[in-house]
C-alpha cells in the first residue's frame, strides 16, 4: 500500500513538472513571438533562433569586414573568431581616419558599397550611417537571449549598432615633475591657484569635458570651461603626441587624456615617468561602434562577428592589444574594473547625439584657443 501511494505521488509530481516545463517553454515562445512582432512592426528583422543564425552563416561561409583594429589585435580577433566558427573565411581591412570615413559615407549614399559586411561607425559621422545599415533587431535578440551581447553596448535608438569599446578620461602626469599626491583627484581641482599659468595641458577639442554634461549639466560644464581658460593652460592637440611630451618632461600634467591611449604611451615609456589618476566624476562614453551594412552579402556571419567582439573572449583581446580597449559596460574588463564604485558621467546613446554641440559650446567658452 505504501509503495503504491508513493508511486502515485511520484507520477503526480513528474506530471506536474512536465506541465510547468511546458508552461515555461510556452512563455518563452510567447516572449520571442511578441519581440519578433514588435521588431517587424518597426521594420526590423528578428531571428528567433541562434541555431538559425549559425545555419545561415554556414551557408554564407564568409565574412568581409572593415575595422579600425590594428594589425595585431585584428589577427588575434579573427583567429579567435575562426576558432569558434571554423566554417567561416574572414577577410578584414583597415578602416580609420576622418577622410576615409567621409569618403565611405559618400560611397554608401551612392550605392557603391557591395563587398563589405560590417564597418566601424565613426563618431564624427555617426548619425549618417543608420539609413545604410541592415535593420537587424540586435537589441531585441540580445534581450531575448538569441544573441549574447551586453545590452548596454547596443544603441537602443537604432537597435543595430554595437559599441565594443568605451572611452574613459583621466589626468596624465610626469611623476618626476609632480607627485601623485599633488595631482588633482577631481576636475575642479585644476581650478586651484597653484595650477594657474601654463601648469597643465588641455586639448583644444574638449570631448572629455563635454562628457561631464550628463553628471554636471550643460551650464555648469560650460562655466567650468571658462574657468579652465582663465587658468591659462597650455593648449594642445593630439593625445598621443601630448602624452609623449608628458613622458619626456615637456609638460608635467595633462587634463582629459584617454585611458587606453595613456596606457599605450605608458607601456612605451622607458623611463616609467608617465602615470595617471582617475578624476571624479569619471567620464565614460561608448566608442568603436560597429554595425552590419544593408548591402552586406554575409549578414548572418556578421551577426556572429558583432556578438563575438562583445563577448568576454573578444573583450579580453581588445583589452590586451588596446590596451584597455574593452568596454566599461562589460564586467571583468580593465575599464569596468577601474571605474567600479566611482562616480560616473556616462554619455549614453540618448545624449551621444548632443556631443558635437556640447563640444562647440565648450570651445567657445575656452575662447577658441589654438594649439601651441
Amino acid at each position: 500500500m505504501n509503495k503504491l501511494f508513493y508511486l502515485v505521488i511520484f507520477l503526480i509530481s513528474v506530471w506536474s513538472g512536465i506541465e510547468h516545463l511546458a508552461a515555461f517553454a510556452a512563455s518563452i515562445s510567447t516572449g520571442l513571438l511578441k519581440a519578433k512582432q514588435d521588431a517587424e512592426a518597426k521594420g526590423y528583422v528578428f531571428v528567433t533562433s541562434r541555431d538559425e543564425i549559425i545555419a545561415k552563416a554556414k551557408q554564407e561561409g564568409k565574412l568581409e569586414e572593415l575595422t579600425f583594429l590594428g594589425v595585431e589585435p585584428r589577427k588575434a580577433m579573427i583567429d579567435a573568431f575562426k576558432g569558434k566558427y571554423p566554417f567561416l573565411q574572414v577577410h578584414a581591412e583597415d578602416f580609420s581616419g576622418t577622410d576615409q570615413y567621409q569618403r565611405f559615407i559618400g560611397e554608401l549614399k551612392a550605392g557603391l558599397v557591395k563587398r563589405w559586411d560590417t564597418a566601424h561607425i565613426s563618431n564624427h559621422a555617426y548619425f549618417e550611417y543608420p539609413p545604410y545599415l541592415k535593420k537587424f533587431d540586435v537589441l531585441g535578440m540580445a534581450e531575448q537571449g538569441v544573441l549574447n551581447i551586453p545590452l548596454q553596448t547596443i544603441d537602443p535608438n537604432h537597435r543595430n549598432i554595437v559599441a565594443k569599446s568605451s572611452v574613459v578620461a583621466l589626468a596624465a602626469y610626469n611623476r618626476n615633475l609632480i607627485s601623485g599626491e599633488k595631482v588633482p583627484g577631481t576636475w575642479e581641482g585644476f581650478l586651484k591657484p597653484e595650477f594657474k599659468g601654463r601648469k597643465f595641458a588641455v586639448d583644444i577639442r574638449p570631448n572629455s569635458i563635454a562628457n561631464l554634461v550628463p553628471a554636471w549639466g550643460l551650464e555648469k560644464t560650460v562655466e567650468f570651461g571658462k574657468k579652465i581658460a582663465a587658468q591659462d593652460p597650455i593648449w594642445v592637440r593630439g593625445q598621443s603626441r601630448v602624452l609623449i611630451s608628458v613622458a619626456t618632461g615637456e609638460y608635467a600634467l595633462y587634463m582629459g587624456a584617454n585611458l587606453s591611449t595613456t596606457l599605450e604611451a605608458q607601456a612605451k615609456n622607458p623611463t616609467k615617468s608617465l602615470d595617471y589618476k582617475i578624476l571624479d566624476p569619471v567620464p565614460v562614453r561608448p566608442s568603436a561602434a560597429v554595425a552590419i551594412l544593408a548591402s552586406a552579402p554575409h549578414p548572418y556571419a556578421a551577426l556572429l562577428w558583432l556578438e563575438f567582439q562583445a563577448s568576454p573572449e573578444g573583450q579580453k583581446i581588445l583589452d590586451k592589444y588596446g590596451p584597455a580597449d574593452g568596454t566599461a559596460f562589460v564586467p571583468g574588463t580593465i575599464q569596468n574594473t577601474m571605474i567600479r564604485g566611482k562616480s560616473l558621467s556616462v554619455m549614453n546613446y540618448d545624449t551621444h547625439e548632443n556631443l558635437e554641440d556640447w563640444v562647440k559650446k565648450i570651445v567657445e567658452a575656452y575662447g577658441f584657443p589654438v594649439a601651441k
